[in-house]
């Protein structure tokens, strides 16, 4: 299923999504009856799409669909889109977004400064004039989330594990995809990752998926020990982890779940994991041999994409200002990403 039948769509829904500032859920802490709390005053780059990491992905989106697809016959029309990100992506935005990051440590921690990084490195791929700007303004968010990352990551004993925002596993192999910290952060990412999975095996799949997952606890950490293991090393690993896959037992990672009410905010998390699901089984299955588990892999990605796509664009805004990012990240994965 190709991104080029959904890009001029998606574009359209991102577009709508970036630039409007209400309905706002701002995870903002006042401490003072003084302070401004309009959407664009906390946020004049990420304002608009709900919540600040969906406005963030959903920049993300754009800048892929503009370098995968701009000027084509799938996404003809790119000025409407270049205009959005010049007006959102400016050296004076990201300085006040910058700021708030450094002032508030736990916010958006580590979603938000993945999808942060993520945006910055499709903006740097993206390899023109206008990426290289985009770029340019988004550095000083990126020194911020690796500076955040530096203090964070020796503190963080324990993962997240569970299929919200703060999973641990996602956010860091995201990190390390985009490839935008510096060396030495990189470093501590992966030996972060290695530290808290190297020895887990026996993964509970059968606990998943619970009520408002939007990720797959196990999933995502195989995902994110495929990007820090050699194929071979890897391979063994995830037979210690999720041993159904290579007896052929019946695995509930590859059943599609069931959205039993696609308005519910918390229940439509399900929809996301569909899709998130897809490209975790999709990049775990491209990291395998060929054989029969990297075929019951690649049937079940084909399967949970197929549920997902549909649901992506409904009108209803529950859905609509978010789940467009996870289905690009299924249908397209990076260049530097198993596809």
């Amino acid at each position: 299923m190709p991104l080029t039948a959904y890009a001029a769509d998606f574009a359209r829904l991102a577009l709508a999504n970036i630039t409007r500032e209400y309905p706002n859920f701002p995870a903002h802490l006042v401490t003072s009856p003084k302070e401004r709390l309009e959407p664009r005053a906390l946020h004049p780059a990420f304002y608009g799409a709900y919540d600040w990491h969906s406005s963030v992905h959903m920049h993300w989106l754009l800048v892929r669909l503009l370098r995968r697809h701009g000027g084509t016959a799938a996404l003809t029309d790119t000025t409407a889109v270049v205009d959005v990100l010049d007006r959102h992506l400016t050296p004076e935005n990201v300085a006040v977004e910058a700021a708030y990051l450094l002032d508030r440590p736990s916010f958006e921690r580590p979603y938000g400064w993945a999808w942060l990084v993520t945006l910055a490195a499709e903006c740097r791929a993206y390899g023109n004039a206008a990426g290289d700007r985009w770029a340019e303004a988004l550095a000083p968010g990126v020194a911020a989330v690796d500076r955040l990352l530096a203090d964070w990551l020796p503190k963080a004993t324990y993962p997240v594990r569970h299929g919200n925002h703060p999973n641990s596993a996602f956010a860091l192999g995201l990190v390390l995809d985009a490839g935008e910290v510096s060396p030495t952060t990189t470093e501590a990412v992966r030996e972060r990752l290695l530290a808290w999975f190297t020895d887990d095996h026996d993964a509970p799949a059968h606990w998943e998926p619970s009520g408002q997952d939007f990720l797959s606890p196990a999933l995502t950490e195989a995902d994110a020990m495929r990007r820090v293991l050699e194929p071979e090393r890897f391979a063994r690993w995830l037979d210690r982890f999720l041993p159904a896959l290579r007896s052929g037992a019946p695995c509930p990672l590859l059943d599609v779940p069931l959205v039993s009410d696609h308005a519910d905010p918390q229940i439509g998390h399900l929809l996301g994991l569909t899709l998130s699901r897809a490209a975790a089984l999709r990049s775990i299955a491209a990291a395998l041999p060929d054989g029969p588990v990297r075929t019951r892999l690649t049937e079940a990605a084909e399967a949970h994409l197929g549920a997902g796509l549909p649901a992506v664009r409904r009108g209803d805004f529950t859905t609509d200002h978010w789940l467009a990012s996870f289905a690009v990240s299924a249908l397209d994965p990076g260049p530097d990403q198993p596809r």
